[in-house]
């Protein structure tokens, strides 16, 4: 039996698409309106009237809530923030160690608002496990640790390869690095439950509806304009859809596959008991998880981009992206060989063209934004949610600077994308310089990342 192809996400095929709730009935006002329904929209709203019960907030979301990365995602609960050493060469060590250490604390917060508000999100605190299995992958892991101790992971382990096969049995990994500011979750659950919560503090939530046009005190739907001082931008991958927005944050595709259930024979020969999220140091990298119900959920960028910033269809998947999916499973774990993909879908991340995810407060319009998390979404949603709270409420007189709103990615600034075609042609010539690395890599058995690799990322922006 072939796999469910699209449909929104396994999350959703497993938990229910939920019915939306109503639109938008006409013009009207509100004190903060929240644009899109995922994690950064609903972890604003949940933030803001908690800290100001008086608040008349209005979230807009075009579909349901959960539509975008927020219900697709791999499920990392973790605390890697895109843009952090760009942050330490602007701001400083100091700084961009205490947005490290936010971070850290973000994981804690997640899963505390998670348990308070009787959300159950299938959270597993295992830690992350990040992988490599080639001498050039080795060298990356080392330095890569070595960045994460100095940015103050004091409790992070490197281990050998003896060491990691007692906790996952990787095929050929030669080393590993495991931090424990990390959990698996289920992204649908949580964002199911995040928007309940939400809705029972007396926000207002409209689906169903489109915004746009983000203007100073406007956002303009279909079914009229809600005015409001504050005007919140929390589309992520959906920000091109806006009018005014196509060149601010690259909508990159990202690709996943979810295996049939596996029995306890399999996960005998995989190990995998401590249910750690799993990730590679690979340049076209995957992500996976073993789920609640013993499948495993495993992703990476296949088709990274779409001409023109479009999106997907209900996260429906190119055949060939899911065979390449297949192909990363089956390298790291040779067992699941004849293992059958019951599901495959993708969904879209934003990517900023410094790959710095930020959070911004115009003052003198009431624009807000926050998002660019280039795939570390899940966490840094939540951080980027408390900080827009403590935006508006210092900028509104109802407090003063936070430790959060001192955080070097606040109002940070990043030009825009290249027009098409060199948006497209950029974006793909990365991706498939990174996928030639990998190969020579692992055919070369080198020490040394491969310069295509260097060179892809000084091109892309990335160093």
């Amino acid at each position: 039996m072939s796999a469910i192809n699209g449909g929104i996400s396994f999350w959703y095929a497993t938990d229910g698409i939920p019915t939306p709730r109503e639109p938008l009935p006409g013009d009207t006002t509100a004190d903060v309106v929240i644009v899109g329904g995922g994690y950064t929209g609903l972890w604003t709203a949940y933030y803001l009237k908690k800290a100001a019960p008086f608040l008349n907030i209005t979230v807009l979301e075009s579909r349901f809530c959960g539509y975008g990365a927020s219900g697709r995602n791999g499920g990392w609960l973790y605390n890697g923030i895109a843009g952090r050493d760009r942050y330490a060469k602007l701001h400083g060590q100091e700084s961009a160690v205490r947005l490290q250490l936010a971070m850290n604390a973000t994981v804690d917060e997640v899963v505390r608002v998670a348990a308070e508000e009787s959300i159950d999100a299938d959270v597993h605190r295992g830690g992350v496990l990040e992988v490599a299995y080639t001498p050039a992958q080795l060298g990356r892991l080392k330095d890569f640790h070595a960045a994460e101790v100095a940015f103050g992971e004091k409790d992070r382990v490197l281990m050998g390869a003896r060491e990691t096969a007692e906790r996952i049995r990787v095929s050929g990994a030669v080393g590993s690095t495991w931090t424990p500011h990390g959990a698996r979750i289920h992204p649908v659950k949580l964002v199911k439950g995040l928007a309940a919560a939400v809705e029972a503090l007396g926000v207002t939530l409209h689906e169903s509806t489109p915004v746009t046009e983000i203007r100073p005190r406007h956002a303009v739907t279909p079914y009229g304009t809600v005015r409001a001082p504050y005007i919140l931008r929390c589309t992520e991958g959906f920000t091109a859809s806006l009018k005014g927005a196509r060149r601010a944050w690259l909508p990159m595709n990202s690709s996943m596959i979810a295996t049939e259930p596996l029995g306890p024979e399999v996960w005998e020969a995989i190990g995998w008991a401590g249910r750690e999220t799993l990730g590679d140091m690979a340049h076209a990298y995957m992500y996976a998880q073993r789920t609640a119900d013993d499948r495993i959920a495993l992703g990476g960028r296949g088709v990274p981009y779409r001409f023109g910033s479009k999106t997907d269809n209900d996260g429906r998947t190119q055949p060939a992206t899911i065979e390449a999916l297949r192909d990363i499973l089956v390298r790291f774990f040779p067992q699941l060989a004849g293992a059958r993909v019951s599901h495959a879908w993708s969904g879209v991340l934003g990517v900023p063209r410094d790959w710095c995810a930020s959070v911004t407060l115009d003052r003198t319009t009431g624009l807000g934004w926050a998002g660019g998390y280039v795939g570390s979404g899940v966490a840094t949603a939540n951080l980027a949610a408390r900080t827009l709270r403590d935006l508006v409420q210092q900028d509104s007189g109802q407090a003063g600077p936070t430790e959060l709103t001192t955080l070097p990615w606040v109002n940070h600034k990043v030009r825009t994308w290249e027009p098409e075609p060199l948006r497209w042609l950029g974006v793909q010539g990365m991706y498939a310089a990174y996928r030639a690395a990998d190969r020579r890599e692992l055919a070369s058995h080198g020490v040394a990342t491969d310069r295509i690799a260097t060179l892809a990322d000084r091109v892309a922006g990335r160093r």
